[in-house]
């Protein structure tokens, strides 16, 4: 796509990638990793909303109360394949819903043990160059909570 840009992280996980893969589409295990995040990151607080549709084209909703308020984040799945790949578009604001915002989890089997390996990919609007670092760290510590519920 013309004019984006990409964060990419990697997290090593101990959890297989079946269940790895799980946790992301699973409303209980997004319930406690987000949970765990929130406490990671220090930003999150009581999930308010957990709406997942697993489906190509179903839809995600995750939302949280912060101190400045509610927290959205949305988006629609544009690849599931079990347990390797989950692709999908995020949004935390309607405006941003015009802009090129895809992120890609691409998960493979540990070479050297039963875990998993996670790299994802998010590919947004290059006007976002100046949050590729905080984007990267936001997920890096959403992969972190997900290894810690697992």
């Amino acid at each position: 796509m013309a004019d984006t840009i990409e964060a990419k992280v990697t997290h090593r996980f101990k959890a297989s990638p079946e269940r790895v893969y799980d946790a992301f589409l699973d409303p209980a295990m997004v319930r406690l990793w987000q949970q765990a995040w929130g406490e990671q990151s220090g930003s999150g607080g009581e999930m308010t909303a957990c709406e997942i549709d697993p489906v190509v084209g179903g839809k995600f909703l995750f939302a949280d109360m912060r101190a400045d308020g509610e927290a959205r984040h949305w988006g629609t799945f544009t690849a599931l394949e079990r347990p390797t790949k989950i692709a999908f578009t995020w949004y935390t604001d309607p405006s941003e819903e015009e802009q090129t915002s895809l992120v890609t989890m691409i998960i493979e089997p540990e070479p050297h043990g039963p875990g998993a390996i996670v790299t994802l990919y998010h590919e947004m609007d290059a006007q976002w160059l100046d949050w590729v670092s905080r984007t990267e760290k936001g997920w890096i510590t959403m992969l972190q909570a997900i290894d810690t519920v697992l």
